[in-house]
């Protein structure tokens, strides 16, 4: 009876197919999630929290006793996953030190410090609190896919990051020279120069003016760099991005093939193909353009 107990609650909590209740779930969990990141960006404006105290304390403190209990059924239920290996602490261990299990810790930690440390600076704990929002990169591969694509794009983030350095100490020097002796509070060194220049590659104006026809002409180049460097980045984000979601349909596609090449669907690799699929994110028509493709071959 428990073990059957336990292994259903994995299952639903682990966003199996099978369950129906496993959709519900979901969307209760990010529900709460959204619910506490407004409340927390709300409680933070002085009028808000003078008013209404008492609501966000128990909103708080109700949310808290939900994903403590979420997270104590995942390490309960869990220990079910390698069970068959002989080991109960292997499933737990893994989601324990996971980044979502982290992530999960975490989203309870906040109103427990409080507990111990009533005196802790409230505006952390706000920014701790603000933190279970990535519970939602659970359930939307989103997030996982950017740290993905940028792995997968390592090498032309690096050569990016390097051209960016050069252009950042170049100008910052030429900048300098030009305009040390006029300003030198702002471009008195080259180290106070670096965040003129960074402010302005990234954001396309620098929090300084220039008061010379060369620191002009230098703050014009600087950027016209920055939009380079933004195309550059912007471009590999976007090819690995894309690169990401073809690896994900090649995968989806080896094992839809996989399944058809003895001429029958079992119920196992149906269920196998629906996981892979919610996984991934695919669509109906994705599946089913793959399904049409492989079968007029």
């Amino acid at each position: 009876m428990i073990v059957g107990v336990q292994q259903y609650v994995m299952e639903v909590l682990e966003g199996s197919p099978k369950h129906r209740m496993s959709q519900y779930v979901e969307w209760l969990i990010s529900s709460v999630v959204l619910i506490n990141c407004t409340a927390v960006i709300l409680d933070s404006i002085p009028e808000v929290h003078a008013e209404h105290k008492a609501f966000f304390h128990e909103l708080e403190f109700w949310s808290v006793m939900f994903f403590t209990a979420e997270y104590l059924l995942r390490v309960w239920s869990l220990g079910r996953k390698y069970l068959a290996e002989g080991s109960r602490w292997k499933g737990r261990k893994e989601y324990i030190f996971s980044p979502f299990g982290l992530i999960d810790f975490f989203a309870t930690m906040p109103h427990y410090l409080h507990m111990f440390f009533p005196t802790l600076d409230l505006r952390i704990l706000r920014v701790l609190r603000l933190l279970r929002i990535l519970k939602l990169s659970k359930y939307n591969t989103a997030l996982q896919d950017l740290f993905h694509a940028v792995h997968s794009e390592r090498r032309a983030f690096g050569s990016a990051a390097f051209l960016l350095m050069i252009a950042t100490i170049v100008s910052a020097s030429l900048m300098h020279f030009a305009e040390g002796h006029e300003q030198p509070e702002h471009f008195g060194s080259i180290p106070h120069a670096i965040y003129w220049s960074v402010v302005t590659i990234t954001a396309g104006y620098g929090n300084v003016e220039p008061v010379t026809r060369a620191g002009e002409a230098i703050a014009l180049l600087t950027g016209f760099l920055g939009v380079c460097m933004a195309a550059i980045m912007t471009g590999i984000v976007a090819s690995a991005f894309s690169n990401q979601m073809s690896r994900k349909k090649a995968a989806f596609k080896a094992q839809l093939l996989k399944a058809l090449s003895d001429g029958e669907v079992s119920e196992a690799e149906r269920d196998s193909l629906r996981r892979l699929q919610q996984r991934f994110r695919l669509s109906d028509a994705d599946v089913q353009a793959m399904i049409d493709g492989a079968q007029n071959k």
